[in-house]
């Protein structure tokens, strides 16, 4: 009697709107569109060498998720107010001194070295008055612990609020006080990551959110009151 076939299972491919997708936000992520810079699903396609289709399940996903608006003429970057930007804050303090504390204690060498790589990065930048590159050793040095929080929804819902104010980001970034602040809290994080210590990693991440929003407000209003006729309180 013949023996029973063993199918093997084809590995499946990657599903194509998936990659658009996790191309388009990492672009986002490192170049904000514009206000006036508009992504069309037919460019996008013609882009990838797909149908409009697959495109445009992309753009939606990402609208979904808070990093694009549907416009007549196109997905465009959604407009943030300042109430907007204090809701993002209040999350983020919520819910990073948590999700950062609970991985405090697992923390092993090759993810201590990828925080000193970013926090090196960080000082680079804050040398040269690199706003940008700020942003990215920030981002690197987020990643490398967000990639150990064990809960993996809480870790995206923490990638998504910290994405939406990537603009805010890279305009306040470009003043060097608030560079030193960010430097500052890199600094603390690491330290104490470094230790293991949970209730010490907690308190310094609470402490750097609460900076990072000050900084934010007081470059905003610093900003406001050096525009001729332009409300201090706008």
């Amino acid at each position: 009697m013949d023996k029973p076939r063993t199918e093997t299972p084809l590995a499946r491919p990657a599903n194509l709107s998936d990659r658009i997708y996790s191309e388009l936000r990492l672009r986002l992520q490192r170049q904000p569109l514009r206000p006036d810079d508009r992504l069309l699903d037919l460019e996008v396609a013609a882009a990838y060498g797909t149908s409009r289709m697959p495109a445009r399940d992309a753009l939606l996903r990402l609208v979904n998720e808070g990093y694009l608006v549907g416009t007549t003429r196109g997905f465009a970057a959604p407009a943030l107010s300042l109430d907007d930007i204090r809701e993002i804050f209040e999350v983020r303090r919520l819910l990073e001194p948590q999700a950062i504390a609970s991985v405090a204690a697992a923390m092993d060498e090759a993810t201590i070295a990828r925080l000193t790589q970013a926090l090196r990065r960080a000082q680079a930048a804050a040398a040269q008055d690199d706003g940008e590159e700020m942003v990215l050793a920030n981002m690197a040095f987020r990643d490398a612990w967000l990639s150990h929080v064990a809960n993996k929804r809480l870790a995206a819902t923490i990638g998504r609020f910290v994405d939406h104010v990537q603009t805010v980001r890279l305009n306040t970034l470009s003043n060097a006080e608030t560079r030193q602040i960010v430097l500052d809290g890199l600094v603390q994080l690491h330290q104490a990551l470094e230790q293991r210590d949970e209730p010490l990693v907690r308190e310094r991440m609470t402490a750097f959110m609460r900076a990072a929003e000050r900084a934010f407000f007081s470059t905003h209003q610093a900003g406001l009151q050096d525009t001729p006729g332009t409300s201090a309180t706008a």
